[in-house]
């Protein structure tokens, strides 16, 4: 498992939560867990490589060239931390985790990025479409669908005692668009005005139920400045992936005697959020980021199966994306917080392209 040493961890942790250390290891007991080598050692190159990317990106951003005399130049490298990386792959109708890592190097840092609390960022927009699309079944008025046209410009919006003033990224707005067009571009500002419009605390409660419990109604939730860990996002998107049905992931699938009998079994935990058709509508939509929004360059960097996401920049790169039978998350960030000044369709997206 030298390919897994985060994953290990955190089945340690699992196991040692129901069964006592030392009974463990007395009675030698196995531990069957639900990863998947071929996809570690998947996931395991994916990062590498694609972390390769991300210092160059970053080196870029780092580097300035200052004058230093008559036509004299020279260049510096600023100094700073390096990028961090976590991904997570999962059934997203198991809920059994195929594939973690959870950092660049076991060796050199031990914390698990997988479960690391982080600012979701635009990953977390697909809750704020699935509430307003949410009010077809619920008798609310107005009713949202896919083709409802949003207007995204410059706003200015009531939070409290204070303002609240979004920026669309590299501040292109683009007027009247269908919510469609605004979730595959991630407008900022079309956003937050439909989750005012929908209301803040139906976003937060259907976001809530499905399992990112750190949000509040306010109009910054829209944009995803709460937080949540890689594993916890991978879980509340099988809301999308799964025909409405959150499920918890799982590690570990059961721990037996040496001679076979089972002592503990683990199972993932089923909950209806979504309607089914809610579901689908919003697969469809986030299919739309990459055949022609934001993670166009997963299409343009070869991979063809059909497939949904939706990429995220806040401080951080992420990226969140599906096909029919594996779910994948992925986030780039700094340990100490300082801003990335990189998209998710730069660091992220091509991560999770690789791997799939």
């Amino acid at each position: 498992m030298s390919d897994a040493p985060y994953f290990v961890d955190l089945v340690r942790d699992t196991v040692v939560s129901k069964v006592n250390e030392h009974e463990m290891n007395d009675q030698q007991y196995r531990i069957y867990t639900t990863i998947e080598p071929s996809l570690q050692k998947a996931a395991a190159q994916a990062v590498e490589s694609g972390m390769k990317l991300v210092d160059q990106l970053v080196k870029k951003r780092r580097t300035k060239r200052v004058r230093v005399g008559k036509n004299k130049y020279e260049t510096t490298v600023a100094p700073g931390p390096n990028a961090q990386v976590a991904l997570v792959a999962m059934d997203p109708h198991t809920g059994e985790v195929l594939a973690l890592v959870g950092g660049r190097n076991y060796a050199f840092s031990q914390l698990d990025h997988a479960v690391a609390s982080r600012p979701t960022g635009s990953i977390f927009k697909p809750f704020v479409y699935a509430a307003a699309i949410n009010t077809g079944l619920d008798g609310s008025n107005p009713v949202f669908t896919p083709a409802t046209m949003l207007e995204d410009e410059p706003t200015t919006f009531p939070d409290g005692d204070q303002i609240y003033e979004p920026r669309n990224y590299e501040e292109k707005y683009f007027g009247q668009v269908t919510a469609s067009f605004a979730l595959a571009h991630s407008l900022n500002n079309a956003t937050v005005k439909l989750a005012e419009e929908v209301g803040y605390d139906k976003v937060a409660d259907l976001a809530r139920t499905a399992g990112i419990t750190s949000v509040k109604p306010t109009p910054a939730m829209a944009l995803g400045s709460y937080d949540a860990t890689p594993l916890e996002m991978a879980s509340a998107y099988t809301v999308f992936s799964n025909s409405g049905v959150r499920i918890t992931p799982t590690l570990v699938n059961s721990v037996r005697t040496a001679t076979g009998d089972s002592v503990l079994d683990f199972h993932s935990e089923r909950k209806a959020v979504l309607d089914p058709r809610v579901a689908y509508v919003m697969t469809t939509m986030m299919e739309g980021v990459l055949n022609s929004g934001t993670a166009y360059g997963v299409r343009a960097g070869g991979f063809t199966a059909p497939a949904a996401g939706k990429t995220g920049s806040s401080h951080d790169g992420w990226f969140a994306g599906y096909t029919s039978n594996l779910l994948c998350i992925v986030w780039v960030g700094f340990d100490d917080y300082s801003d990335l000044h990189l998209s998710g369709s730069q660091t992220a997206a091509p991560i999770w392209a690789e791997f799939m």
